[in-house]
């Protein structure tokens, strides 16, 4: 459970968890992570003793926590669990999860005890997975300077939507790609592009709310790809203003389509050696070329039974 995550809702679910647990009879183990570089350890513990009882592994944060878990839980072939304590918790909304944390919190000991689960689609940038979205370019220093102004604001969806809005005025950057990739019925393409953001996405609710997809083709073994040219302050402002009123598709300039595999390769020389990416919501440098592909297995997402449903 990472404390940091949402607007202060760790004690509450920690409170709920415990307390219904307890009343369904089912044993557990809660380990609360305080401090961000405590996670990774904390994360390899959960695994190590969810494989040695038999048990699945539940991340209660938001998409960056739940990503680095179900990483490890991907790993030791275990079923995992989602309690959504972020700002967009897009991953579990996509997956029709409830948002309240007692609900959410309900629908986890249902699964549990129906041993219900859900294979759940996986993006993979190089030897790391992604569940929501990964990208180089401008996309990842937004991101970067999110994260300052929740620490100086506070972590709400305003808060992100407002730095987003600052970032764009005095951010800029060009990126010079070539880019291979294998589509869905064997078709195979390669370009070289001047950008500004390389986005790759497996969430069809975050693309469908910016007007990009209706999500059909999220499940068919695919990921959605998105490349926007550089742009002076006016045209990043105008794109933005189009993502949030869902009608971002069709916009001068933008390249978007749908592939398996994509291999990406920064030309320019600052590039060759490392290059600044995020994965759901998180930044991280990579070593080129980067590979983006549908991870070969599913995720073992634990879910309520049909029965019960979400909330």
């Amino acid at each position: 459970m990472n404390a940091g995550s949402g607007s202060n809702k760790a004690a509450g679910l920690m409170e709920a968890l415990t307390g219904r647990l307890r009343e369904a009879g089912l044993p557990y183990e809660i380990l609360l992570c305080r401090r961000p570089r405590m996670l990774s350890t904390l994360i390899v513990r959960a695994v190590e003793e969810a494989g040695r009882r038999n048990g699945i592994v539940v991340a209660a944060g938001g998409d960056g926590t739940i990503r680095s878990a179900a990483q490890q839980a991907m790993l030791a072939g275990l079923p995992f669990g989602v309690l959504p304590l972020g700002t967009f918790n897009y991953f579990a909304r996509d997956n029709g999860l409830p948002q309240d944390p007692i609900d959410a919190v309900a629908a986890l000991i249902a699964g549990v005890r129906a041993g219900s689960e859900r294979p759940v689609q996986v993006g993979q940038l190089n030897d790391q997975i992604f569940l929501v979205n990964a990208s180089l370019g401008l996309y990842p220093q937004l991101l970067e300077d999110r994260e300052s102004f929740k620490r100086r604001y506070g972590r709400s969806r305003m808060v992100a939507k407002w730095s987003g809005l600052v970032s764009l005025l005095r951010r800029d950057t060009e990126m010079l790609l070539r880019l291979e990739y294998e589509g869905s019925r064997q078709t195979h393409g390669a370009d070289v592009m001047r950008a500004c953001t390389l986005f790759v996405g497996n969430n069809a609710l975050q693309l469908g709310q910016v007007g990009l997809t209706e999500g059909e083709d999220m499940h068919q073994g695919q990921l959605a790809v998105l490349a926007l040219p550089p742009m002076n302050v006016k045209e990043r402002l105008t794109v933005a203003l189009r993502g949030m009123l869902g009608k971002l598709k069709g916009a001068e300039g933008i390249e978007n389509f749908f592939c398996r595999n994509l291999t990406v390769e920064p030309l320019a020389r600052q590039h060759r050696r490392r290059v600044k990416v995020a994965m759901d919501g998180e930044g991280a440098w990579m070593r080129p070329p980067l590979v983006f592909r549908v991870a070969p297995k599913p995720l073992r997402l634990v879910v309520p039974p049909p029965e019960q449903g979400s909330a």
